[in-house]
């Protein structure tokens, strides 16, 4: 797991870190990549500002948030994109937990290429980030839908 920069200088805020979560989907542009499910691995971290108590509101579940990761990506078609899977896991995590301020998504294939240790991709998105997708998504799909 890389080493994930401070939320803000001075910042109050906490981090749940996923390291290395490894789940099997359906994902790659290649034809042999469209076999079978194929492992991914995911390091997460899924900052927010609530103050921890014993009630699960306002938490971020590392559990709960791995098991809805991993149900999601067993379960969906094919994708050709591991960018598409990192902005599906994003949006899937804060429609769901509304504490979560910001994460970054790291998501590479285990052994994809001989001479690597790992080949991947990154994604850091705060909330607003969040909300101008969703935004852009929405107004698609109301355009589509007018046609």
């Amino acid at each position: 797991m890389k080493p994930f920069e401070p939320l803000a200088a001075g910042g109050l805020g906490w981090r749940v870190i996923v390291d290395e979560l490894i789940v099997k989907t359906r994902v790659g542009l290649y034809e042999h990549e469209h076999e079978g499910p194929q492992p991914v691995c995911i390091d997460a971290s899924l900052r927010y500002r609530g103050m921890p108590h014993e009630s699960d509101d306002g938490l971020i579940d590392y559990e709960a948030w791995c098991n809805r990761v991993s149900a999601f990506l067993e379960g969906k078609a094919h994708t050709r994109l591991l960018e598409t899977l990192a902005v599906e896991i994003a949006a899937l995590s804060f429609e769901e937990w509304p504490a979560l301020d910001a994460l970054t998504l790291v998501l590479h294939k285990p052994k994809i290429r001989e001479g690597t240790k790992r080949l991947g991709l990154e994604l850091d998105w705060r909330r607003a980030d969040f909300d101008a997708w969703r935004s852009r998504v929405d107004a698609w799909d109301a355009a589509v839908v007018r046609r």
